[in-house]
């Protein structure tokens, strides 16, 4: 049986508003559904997740480990519920540091692979999650800078400075 691939319209998620909040929900679900789980698993724990009001990095980091769990449960992530929660309180505590939000993140990173491996760097994030995330994000900031960088000669580049 073939896994049908996940997009964040199912989800009731709207990536291509690139709101922040809508950025994080589908981060955070492709956080629940790159493990090896059944995605109805996955599906029934993001549920949790948007009922919990856990939607946001701070939100995530003010609820804790404990909370997180209990969370995960309910959804039947059993599995992977301890392993998950720490992952999820490291990845948004990394992710504030790093990059303030995930927007800060996508306006860093300079092409698709870039901002691929970034996302890598996280704990955790491997190249499942990286791909399921990418597959749905428009990356328009990042290809206009990309467009940017080919046509601004080496030259010009540099003299934007204030």
């Amino acid at each position: 049986m073939t896994k049908r691939a996940i997009h964040s319209a199912e989800l009731a998620i709207d990536v291509h508003s690139r709101k922040e909040e809508e950025l994080f929900k589908w981060f955070l679900a492709c956080l629940l559904f790159g493990k090896p789980i059944q995605q109805e698993v996955a599906r029934r724990t993001y549920s949790e997740f948007v009922n919990e009001g856990l939607l946001t990095p701070e939100a995530i980091l003010r609820a804790g480990w404990d909370k997180l769990v209990e969370v995960l449960d309910r959804g039947h992530y059993v599995r992977y519920d301890f392993s998950t929660a720490t992952k999820l309180l490291e990845v948004c505590e990394s992710l504030k540091k790093h990059y303030g939000s995930l927007t800060g993140l996508l306006d860093q990173a300079k092409s698709r692979a870039d901002l691929s491996r970034r996302l890598q760097l996280f704990k955790g994030v491997g190249p499942v999650t990286a791909r399921i995330f990418l597959r749905d994000m428009e990356m328009e900031g990042v290809q206009e800078k990309e467009k940017r960088r080919i046509l601004v000669p080496a030259a010009r580049k540099g003299s934007s400075q204030r």
